[in-house]
């Protein structure tokens, strides 16, 4: 992909798109992708209303939103299971790292796809970390979206990348 590129970044769960937005390829050396996704984009995702996982589960419905938060640059390698966010206020500051767990990307014209595993890891600025979304990943399970032993293999592959810490990766004073 080229740098400038305009990608959707999405998460397909069983051929629906359950969210994406619009990302601008900063960087692609062949092994990892680096894309920008800022506040304004617009793009769709499953309102976590109480019923967003049964949704995500049952539905093809999705409500469209504008990516009002951070400025966020996903390092995506090529072959991994996760993807790490850097994340910035809009004022730029720093706020941490978040390691979004799913299967692994695959790249269409105009798309890079992946679905989305549900449980994350948030890494504060000083390198403390939290699950975020343990609770989640269970629900999936009991509404058949993932197996036990897959929630495992989820869970397994965060505790890799807590134990491999990514962080900090060099690109932390990055400005579009």
């Amino acid at each position: 992909m080229r740098p400038g590129e305009i990608v959707e970044l999405r998460s397909i769960f069983r051929g629906v798109p359950r969210w994406g937005f619009p990302t601008t390829v900063v960087a692609d050396d062949g092994e990892q992708l680096v894309l920008h996704l800022a506040p304004g984009a617009r793009g769709y995702w499953l309102e976590p209303d109480g019923r967003h996982l049964e949704r995500w589960v049952t539905s093809h419905e999705v409500d469209p939103r504008t990516w009002q938060w951070h400025h966020v640059l996903w390092i995506v390698r090529r072959g991994d299971a996760y993807m790490l966010g850097l994340f910035w206020d809009e004022s730029w500051e720093f706020k941490g790292w978040y390691v979004n767990l799913q299967l692994p990307i695959t790249e269409h014209k105009g798309f890079v796809d992946t679905c989305d595993q549900a449980l994350d890891v948030v890494v504060e600025p000083d390198g403390n970390w939290r699950w975020k979304d343990e609770d989640d990943l269970v629900s999936l399970v009991q509404l058949g979206a993932y197996t036990h032993d897959e929630a495992e293999a989820v869970r397994a592959e965060g505790e890799r990348v807590i134990a491999a810490k990514p962080w900090p990766t060099g690109w932390e004073d990055w400005r579009p």
